[in-house]
């Protein structure tokens, strides 16, 4: 069975969409926090990748741009904010038709 944490993800990212959007009718709103979510993890995710592989292990070595560095991300981190993405934009526009 393969890594099914970016279908999670987009189920929790959805969940809090429907959340907001039901309750205040704000569906993009919705959406994009329940994406940032994801995304903001990823990055965070990507940036202790890079101290791993190309910082020596210390936070201090990490250049600002480091968490954007394509050599930190791989095909699961990007999925893991993508298909989040796809679903809460899927669902904006069956909301808002």
């Amino acid at each position: 069975m393969g890594d099914l944490s970016p279908l999670i993800h987009a189920v929790v990212a959805v969940t809090l969409q429907c959340c907001i959007g039901f309750l205040w009718g704000q569906w993009g709103t919705g959406g994009a926090i329940g994406c940032m979510w994801f995304i903001a993890r990823e990055h965070t995710q990507a940036e202790y990748r890079w101290i791993a592989q190309f910082g020596a292990g210390k936070r201090a070595n990490m250049p600002w741009w480091g968490g954007f560095d394509w050599r930190a991300w791989n095909l699961p981190s990007l999925l893991d904010w993508l298909v989040p993405v796809l679903a809460c934009t899927v669902v904006y526009f069956a909301a808002t038709l």
